[in-house]
């Protein structure tokens, strides 16, 4: 973890499962696709998902696998998952366990993928790279999926005003101060980087990176992008406490002004597939 006195705490999401799904902007199309190739996925083995949040790699993933567990500390998003199962026909698929990662292995048995959706900065990434190293079969593979970093978009030409999240951070900074709020604490340097060092010291060998490409237009409802913002930690509902519909009412007033139509245009970002193998013996 960064040097500062944050600690994991179980309130760091608390209330955010029900927009999650609709707040998030949506992985690159094509990612199913291409982890697939990269980790000929053939209906068999088994996927765990570390910090599945309300199921949203795992149940896109769950039909090339044999079994999908997916594992969060949340009681809410694992409550999604399962419902989100349930409506897709894979509750005999799939698995929820809430647990933190730091619990492993729980007896939850060998894997052949391990996947991290953007969740492995939250994490004891030296506990949990040696733990999960040591639950994937021989020739395993880690696979961490991420929005791609530093990617700028043009936004000419499409329908809508832009979402202004500019404006969104400086109300959000307003109401809860300047630092970063997570959970019942601040985080003033952010997450942790630093992953490959952690996994090569773990004994993974790799990493093979894949790009799969964004810039798909997306039309984006008010509703969407006040989902989006209580989706995200540090601006998760329960932070607000008794001045949440306060400051709802004002981030709705600043979306009307941004657009009077309500509906605002911006790009998926591209996925950055890292990919990292277990020994083969």
């Amino acid at each position: 973890m960064p040097a500062t006195d944050w600690e994991w705490d179980d309130t760091l999401f608390s209330g955010s499962a029900p927009y999650y799904r609709r707040g998030r902007l949506p992985y690159a199309p094509g990612l199913v696709d291409a982890l697939a190739e990269e980790l000929a996925l053939d209906g068999h083995g088994r996927l765990i998902d570390m910090g599945c949040g309300p199921g949203t790699l795992a149940l896109d993933l769950a039909h090339l696998f044999g079994e999908t567990v997916g594992l969060d500390p949340d009681g809410g998003m694992i409550a999604e998952a399962e419902r989100g199962a349930a409506g897709l026909g894979l509750r005999d698929r799939t698995r929820w366990v809430r647990a933190r990662a730091e619990e492993l292995p729980a007896g939850l048995g060998t894997f052949t993928v391990a996947a991290f959706g953007q969740s492995f900065h939250w994490m004891d990434q030296e506990l949990v790279a040696a733990a999960v190293r040591d639950m994937l079969v021989p020739g395993g593979a880690l696979a961490h999926v991420s929005d791609a970093k530093n990617e700028s978009w043009p936004l000419d030409g499409l329908p809508h005003p832009p979402v202004p999240y500019a404006a969104i951070g400086e109300l959000v900074a307003r109401r809860l101060g300047p630092v970063r709020r997570a959970g019942r604490g601040t985080l003033p340097q952010g997450t942790p980087g630093g992953e490959a060092a952690v996994l090569a010291r773990a004994g993974f060998r790799g990493p093979r990176r894949r790009i799969v490409p964004g810039g798909q237009a997306l039309e984006r409802t008010r509703d969407d992008v006040v989902a989006w913002v209580f989706s995200m930690s540090y601006s998760a509902p329960h932070l607000f406490g008794a001045r949440r519909g306060d400051f709802e009412s004002e981030l709705r007033a600043l979306l009307r002004e941004a657009s009077a139509s309500g509906r605002f245009s911006e790009r998926r970002p591209s996925t950055e597939c890292v990919i990292w193998r277990t020994p083969t013996a």
